[in-house]
């Protein structure tokens, strides 16, 4: 999927919500765990209760992996059962010495190797260039690299000064020169809404997906305001605000409640912050 693509079905559903799949099989609605693949199942009906709301879908892979081939089974069905209009995220958090992260890149971008065909996966950048560029090779495939993670480890390394820069500016400024603005993207987690601007101001035209509004905490106002750029430039993530808004046998209406609220949301923001 192109930039352009991508942010035409923002303007059409007047969102940028994305759903995230972190699909645990020990918080499913009884009822779905004696069908034949509760996961793919739950998947499903999140799916078709969201995707009028939702402009892409970020399944976490490590909820598959943990049940081997049985797993990547219920991924690619839930990968071919997503609207081909909506934009794909394997959120896989990958990263290796350069002949490793080339066969990663095939895992999740070529279909004739694993069955899988994302438009787009997580990268750890700390190994360094070679590391990254092995994903950069498939064309109209993106690189959504992390830079500014929402989790409390964050600080660990991603604050800390190198030279007269913070970690993550130098990881935002230096991997520019690997890709352009068509092919990466940055994780920007949406508890750090206040760093926003640093981020913005190195980045200005790049995509970030921004995780942790919703149950973290983060403000989609602030992620909006700041975050905001010609092209929306904003993907936000929500997951278990969304996908386990119930526990019962109506958790995929819940689900299109909430995803409808943050949409409603959304389409606000659009109005006040896209930059004309």
């Amino acid at each position: 999927m192109t930039k352009q693509e991508l942010f035409g079905q923002i303007l059409s559903k007047k969102s940028y919500l994305c759903v995230g799949l972190d699909t645990d099989l020990q918080k499913l609605p009884k009822h779905l765990l004696d069908t034949e693949d509760p996961i793919f199942e739950f998947n499903k009906q999140i799916i078709d209760a969201t995707k009028q709301y939702a402009v892409a879908y970020k399944p976490n892979i490590a909820f598959y992996e943990a049940f081997g081939a049985k797993g990547w089974e219920s991924l690619q069905k839930t990968l071919a059962y997503i609207p081909k209009e909506c934009f794909t995220i394997a959120d896989a958090k990958r990263g290796d010495i350069g002949n490793t992260s080339g066969l990663y890149a095939r895992a999740f971008f070529d279909p004739n190797s694993s069955g899988l065909d994302f438009d787009s996966v997580t990268v750890a950048p700390y190994m360094g260039e070679d590391s990254v560029t092995p994903f950069l090779t498939f064309p109209n495939k993106w690189v959504i690299l992390l830079a500014l993670t929402s989790n409390g480890g964050s600080k660990d390394f991603q604050t800390l000064s190198v030279g007269n820069k913070a970690l993550f500016e130098e990881v935002l400024t230096k991997s520019q020169e690997w890709g352009t603005d068509e092919q990466l993207m940055y994780v920007v987690g949406a508890t750090k809404a206040d760093m926003l601007a640093q981020v913005r101001a190195l980045a200005p035209e790049h995509f970030l997906l921004v995780p942790g509004v919703g149950a973290q905490g983060g403000s989609l106002e602030e992620v909006s305001k700041y975050g905001m750029n010609s092209t929306c430039g904003l993907l936000v993530n929500s997951s278990r605000a969304i996908i386990y808004a119930s526990s019962g046998e109506d958790f995929a209406e819940k689900a299109a409640e909430e995803a409808q609220k943050v949409q409603a949301e959304m389409a606000q923001y659009l109005d006040l912050y896209l930059k004309k």
